[in-house]
């Protein structure tokens, strides 16, 4: 593959540069991408997580419905900042003109050093995992796996931002219909006696530590909404192409999201839903015998194939925002000039996955990702109040669906979230605040470097 690049930039305000990542994504693929991130594998084994903080039929759907009330509230705010800064990079755009380049550069900071192979690899072991169902595979070879598709998958989003579309599209098409397929089969199949629907809806043993605990892991389930973000400068037409596939995009989720659960609760009761982690699949063996497992594996494969390419689609795109900054190494933001896409960028991201894949374990990466990276959604949500003070010409695009009670409920929702996360986890919690920390003497140390070498050579 011949690495030509076009010439980069001089370095200004992103906001006002052309786009140089071309719009080639509809509402289709734009969709797509947002389904197939977002239903991943944490469908698959967060109900379990929720069931056993929650303990009752009624507590785990106001679990659910928050979650999903949480996230519909941040992804029609952000959908609208979309439509009024649609430049590649996103969430990281809008922190940026909000708040300034040092949080800006925290944000892809604490996502290159923490959140980006957190993502990444905990999807790519779950795919690998779940191979063991089809062939015998040692830990080292489920690394490998996992490793492997993370190349593939690179090397197909180098290629063509098309190709990576039309794959995503298949993928995510397929998938949706197969957990659908596997819900309804199991409602059908399944005996009304044996689950915990058979009961008068029960709400005992909710707590608030165990809500703020069940809807961490639910909204873990529902992250890509913000990752969507990062492809605004090749959706074609944003302002109405962005808030359509952000409303079919997440009414496809909500009922997909839906329809596992009461299937999962149709078939098992609440204990047995506890103490399964692997959930869909006991769910299956319950209904349908011994082949319910072979099809759920088959199913989580396609699942978490179809996340892992759309987050490798997506998520560079801030670190060649941040380098078309001058906040990164400026052969990041490098496009290829035969292939158009952010190539170098790509390749970053892919050793970040190879890293993570190699160093943890799924829970360990997960836990990372979500207090992580959380305090940083609430900051882009936010940035729809502070943005029209400083470009009133973007007012009208930014305050639309559900100004300004959304936004604010979303942020509310989010310090309480955080701060019940500081309490029940306060190792990883204080650890994702150092790292973020950390990032401080590293953007001035940046810039420094910056203007000594800008000294040099003038």
């Amino acid at each position: 593959m011949r690495c030509i690049v076009t010439p980069m930039p001089a370095l200004n305000d992103t906001s006002t540069r052309p786009d140089r990542l071309p719009r080639q994504l509809g509402v289709v693929s734009t969709a797509g991408v947002l389904i197939g991130i977002t239903i991943g594998s944490g469908i698959f084994r967060v109900p379990s997580t929720v069931a056993a903080e929650i303990g009752s039929v009624g507590g785990i759907a106001v679990v659910w419905i928050a979650g999903a009330a949480v996230t519909l509230a941040g992804a029609l705010t952000l959908a609208a900042v979309t439509t009024a800064l649609p430049h590649a990079g996103g969430s990281y755009v809008y922190i940026r003109e909000a708040y300034g380049r040092l949080v800006a550069f925290l944000y892809g900071w604490i996502k290159l050093i923490v959140t980006g192979p957190a993502a990444l690899a905990a999807v790519a072991l779950i795919f690998a995992e779940y191979a063991r169902a089809f062939t015998p595979l040692s830990d080292r070879q489920v690394h490998l796996l996992a490793a492997a598709l993370l190349v593939v998958l690179t090397a197909a989003n180098i290629r063509s931002v098309k190709w990576s579309a039309a794959l995503q599209n298949i993928s995510t098409i397929t998938k949706v219909i197969a957990l659908a397929a596997l819900s309804l089969l199991i409602l059908h199949a399944g005996k009304p006696a044996s689950g915990s629907l058979s009961s008068p809806i029960g709400w005992s043993g909710v707590s608030a530590h165990g809500f703020w605990t069940a809807l961490i892991v639910v909204l873990w389930t529902y992250t890509g909404w913000v990752d969507l973000t990062f492809i605004a400068g090749e959706v074609r037409n944003p302002t109405r192409t962005f808030p359509r596939a952000v409303v079919v995009g997440m009414a496809v989720i909500l009922l997909v999201y839906a329809l596992a659960n009461a299937a999962y609760l149709y078939a098992l009761p609440v204990s047995a839903l506890a103490k399964s982690p692997l959930v869909a699949a006991t769910a299956a063996q319950q209904t349908i015998g011994a082949r319910g497992a072979a099809v759920v594996a088959a199913l989580v494969m396609l699942s978490t194939f179809s996340s892992l390419n759309g987050s490798i689609l997506t998520s560079p795109r801030v670190f060649f925002a941040m380098a078309e900054d001058g906040l990164f190494f400026r052969s990041v933001a490098s496009v290829h000039s035969r292939y158009h896409t952010p190539f170098v960028a790509l390749l970053l991201y892919l050793v970040l996955g190879l890293i993570g894949v190699t160093t943890r374990s799924f829970e360990q990466l997960a836990s990372t990702y979500v207090l992580g990276i959380w305090p940083f959604y609430a900051l882009a949500v936010g940035a729809v109040f502070l943005i029209p003070r400083r470009r009133p010409e973007l007012a009208p695009l930014c305050r639309r669906w559900g100004y300004p009670l959304l936004p604010a409920a979303f942020i509310l929702v989010s310090i309480a979230m955080f701060a019940s996360g500081a309490v029940t986890r306060p190792l990883e919690t204080g650890l994702g605040v150092a790292i973020i920390l950390l990032g401080i003497p590293v953007y001035y140390g940046w810039r420094a470097l910056g203007k000594r070498r800008a000294a040099a050579q003038s």
